[in-house]
Order: C-alpha cells, then structure tokens, then sequence
C-alpha cells in the first residue's frame, strides 16, 4: 500500500525532533516538511517533555506560525549561535549538498544553517537525486535593482533564468523584498565552481545551493526512514536505520 507523501513528510519532520533535547536554541526551517517537525516541538514543550527552548525562525511565515503554537522565540543576534536547526530541502545530492529556496526562504535559511552547530535536514525519498540540478532550478536572490543584469550573468553562466512570480503574475518578493530567479542548469557537474560564482557577483545575496552544510539528513520512505550523517573528517557518508 502507498504511503501520502504528506505522511512521509510528518514522520520525516517529527523523527528529527527526536534530537532536540530541553535548553537548546533550535532554528525552525521553512517549508513543508520542517513544519512538522514546528509542530511537534510546540506539542513536546506544551505536555511538559521539552523545556526552556528557543526558537529561531527561518522566515516570517514560520515565525508567526511558531508564535501561535507557542513557542518561545529568540534572534540570532542575542543567541549567534544555534544549537540545532531542522530545516527541508528540495534536492539532496549522495555528498548531501542541497537544492534549497522553492519556498523563497533560502537566504534566512543559509543565515541560520552556518550559525547551526548542527543541520538536520528532513525530506522524503522523493528529494534524492544523482546531481544537483536534475530535478530543481536553482533559486537565485538578488536585489531588485538592475536585476536584467543579474539575469544576464547568470545566462554567462549556463543558466536559464526566469524571474518568480506570484499567483496575481507580480514578482515574489522575498522577506527582505528581494527578487528570485530559478536558473535552470540541468544537472551540476561541479557545484562548487558555480557556487562561488554567485559569491563573487554583486547584486547576488544569496543562492539555493547549500554545499557542505547539512551535518544529517532524515529521508522518510514507504519502508521507514533512514538517517544519513557527515563525517567532515572523513568527508563521507554514514547511514544509520532509523
């Protein structure tokens, strides 16, 4: 029998959780499947089995969403370091680097992922893939002003920019009033050469590629999930039953 991609999602979300432990500071990721795991942690300090933690949001919309459950908030300026942040993703490579940023959160998200000690990320099995850029365009920030030519750079690069719209056909507009391009690369023989391409440019605040930075990733599937963590000593992979 199938199992709903929306079950997949929560038991994804809600085995990460498992982590958490009471006093620390945990980042709240944005997106369909972190908030599960928002939830789960308002459900836990509320029956009494987590206390004294605080959250840091990764988006407005995840911060009132975390308001109304209620749980307590903090900002990374008065905790700079975050114990813990659970956060999904949109494409994972088997080196575990990410697609991240179809929800427009990428970067707050990137922010509180290298403020993070530790980077759970949870998915469902549908998010694997061979090479970044298989399944996802990469989502690209920039400031709205000359944009045309942030375009322009990213088509030097390979790329097939098209600007995000909402639903009225008007551009999305990021929390901090930025615009997105999803650039479509196709599969990403080498990430890192075009990530720091997109460091270098001005106009560019941020990108959706997420290399080296999720410490685990929680992946649920119709047989269970599994849990697959980072060596950085060994730069590899270890898979545990889950």
């Amino acid at each position: 029998m199938s199992v709903e991609v929306g079950e997949l999602k929560r038991r994804a979300g809600e085995r990460a959780v498992e982590y958490v432990e009471s006093g620390m500071v945990v980042g709240l990721g944005h997106g369909s499947t972190a908030i599960f795991a928002v939830r789960r942690i308002a459900e836990l300090l509320k029956a009494g089995e987590l206390e004294d933690v605080l959250g840091v949001p990764c988006s407005v919309r995840v911060r009132d969403e975390a308001l109304a459950l209620g749980i307590p908030l903090t900002t990374l300026n008065e905790h700079p370091v975050v114990d813990l942040t659970i956060d999904g993703a949109d494409e994972v490579d088997p080196a575990l680097n990410l697609i991240k940023g179809v929800g427009g959160a990428l970067l707050r998200e990137k922010i509180v992922a290298q403020a993070s000690l530790r980077e759970i990320i949870v998915v469902d099995e549908s998010k694997l893939s061979p090479a970044l850029g298989t399944r996802w365009p990469v989502p690209v920030e920039v400031i709205p002003f000359g944009w045309r030519t942030q375009a322009a750079y990213l088509e030097s690069l390979g790329a097939h920019p098209v600007l995000r719209v909402d639903g009225d056909g008007s551009p999305f507009q990021t929390d901090q009033g930025n615009l997105i391009l999803d650039c479509h690369f196709g599969p990403i023989a080498d990430p890192g050469e075009v990530a720091a391409r997109l460091d270098a440019r001005a106009g560019i605040v941020g990108h959706g590629l997420f290399l080296g930075l999720a410490t685990d990733v929680v992946i649920a599937g119709p047989g269970g999930e599994r849990h697959l963590t980072r060596n950085p000593q060994a730069d590899g992979i270890g898979q545990d039953a889950v």
